[in-house]
């Protein structure tokens, strides 16, 4: 019996058929579609959605989320001045639950998003005992809650039609929603097998 190693097999995408890499050019030998390696492109692409979602984090953070116009005075307030707002009006489950969903969920994605795509690249001797898998789902899960902060203001545009009150997104917001976007584009092109090889 003629043993291969474990390294040259790569599944095809269409058919999921096992099949010994040969170089650049592999075609399936079950449907015939092309296929490559991926080790050889396997975080670039998440990494670039990565960086997009936090340059686009930093703007979100710097200018208002929501512009409030009250009889002819306008107020602007970003996502922290929100929430210290929301602290200082005693209004405390909302104002925790804005801080985690929009400043503590959305730096944690981040953190854990550097850590996979830095360790199935340059594995760590400590970081055996790390359940990659876990927090790489944890990510998945997390992700739409981020968009809570968009929710509450896209809600109370619409719900507030006072002639004397006019509520509207902020700069801020088409940020964060990219932020968030792409946050998940990051996690979803994020090749979870590489995790398995870096045991």
């Amino acid at each position: 019996m003629i043993e291969v190693d474990e390294n040259k097999l790569i599944p095809c995408p269409i058919c999921n058929a096992v099949n010994i890499d040969k170089g650049k050019k592999n075609a399936c030998r079950r449907c015939g579609s092309s296929i490559y390696q991926h080790r050889n492109f396997s975080t670039e692409k998440s990494w670039a959605y990565l960086i997009t979602a936090m340059v686009a984090y930093i703007p979100a953070n710097l200018y208002p989320m929501l512009v409030t116009s009250a009889f002819g005075t306008k107020d602007e307030s970003t996502i922290l001045g929100g929430v210290v707002l929301l602290w200082e009006l005693k209004s405390y489950p909302v104002a925790a639950i804005i801080f985690f969903a929009s400043i503590m969920i959305p730096v944690m994605k981040f953190l854990i998003l550097i850590y996979l795509l830095i360790s199935v690249k340059y594995p760590i001797g400590k970081d055996k005992k790390v359940n990659k898998h876990k927090l790489y789902y944890m990510t998945e899960i997390i992700g739409p809650w981020s968009m809570i902060d968009v929710f509450v203001v896209a809600i109370l545009a619409a719900l507030i039609h006072l002639s004397s009150v006019e509520i509207l997104a902020g700069t801020a917001a088409t940020a964060f929603a990219i932020s968030v976007f792409f946050t998940l584009l990051a996690a979803h092109a994020f090749d979870e097998t590489l995790i398995k090889e870096n045991r």
